[in-house]
């Protein structure tokens, strides 16, 4: 048996036009019937670095009997040259998570998926320490002949429920790599009968550093950005909105994509 939580995962790689430019993580979350793609907002759009896809392809298993054979979509990022995409912004500034809405005839008949139920009701369940895991395509490193993603352990490394710094995340303590961009990131449901056993936290986004750190005689910190996953609840409502970013033009084409 496969768990199922392994099949909520999907492999993301990011394109302009024909040309592959960044590989990275994403999830899927269903609420009221409509499904959704989830992933970082910079994974999709990082406009100081000039990275601006204008379509991905995303990796789904069509029969969870038959992992060797997936369903591979492709969606177009902009539509009459504004983004589809859903982002926010909260009193802190941008939120690094994106949502796209999928096209349910487009999906295999069964797919696994997060709901609303999924979500953290109890902010004390979660204490500094509390053993995480995180699930992805390190490197874009996956099982090439199942198309499953890899597990990560990792732990809650600041106070839960308070905005780290103002910020709408938390920090996790996690050895991470790109292509982890847009990772859920759960933890053990102890009480749940049903066949996701998962409580999920958070979406990873991106490594934490200081400017001061001397890259020569110090190490990395180790931690990371992870935004609090209630967010999903405001970007998948019906009447959210989509940013409205405008189309790229062939002639900003990018040069050197980053590491998603």
């Amino acid at each position: 048996m496969i768990e199922s939580i392994l099949l909520t995962i999907a492999r993301i790689t990011t394109f302009e036009g024909d040309r592959i430019l960044t590989g990275a993580s994403g999830f899927l979350f269903e609420r009221e019937g409509r499904m959704h793609l989830v992933t970082s907002r910079h994974v999709l759009f990082d406009e100081p670095s000039g990275h601006r896809p204008d379509r991905v392809e995303i990796e789904l298993h069509a029969d969870e009997d038959d992992l060797v054979h997936v369903t591979v979509l492709s969606v177009l990022l902009y539509k009459d040259g504004k983004s589809i995409w859903k982002d926010a912004k909260d009193a802190g500034g941008p939120v690094d998570v994106a949502v796209i809405e999928l096209d349910r005839a487009a999906l295999p008949p069964v797919v696994h998926a997060f709901d609303p139920t999924h979500l953290l009701s109890d902010l004390h369940a979660v204490r500094v320490g509390t053993p995480l895991l995180l699930i992805g395509f390190p490197l874009g490193f996956h099982d090439t002949v199942h198309h499953l993603p890899v597990v990560r352990q990792a732990i809650v490394a600041s106070s839960f429920g308070l905005r780290f710094q103002g910020q709408g995340y938390f920090l996790s303590d996690a050895r991470t790599h790109r292509g982890l961009s847009g990772a859920p990131v759960v933890m053990r449901d102890e009480q749940a009968q049903g066949s996701l056993p998962w409580k999920l936290l958070g979406v990873h986004s991106s490594s934490m550093d200081m400017r001061t750190r001397d890259k020569e005689q110090d190490d990395p910190l180790g931690l990371h950005c992870v935004w609090y996953a209630d967010i999903l609840m405001a970007l998948t409502h019906p009447d959210a909105a989509a940013p409205q970013e405008e189309a790229p033009d062939s002639k900003d084409a990018q040069k050197a994509p980053p590491p998603a």
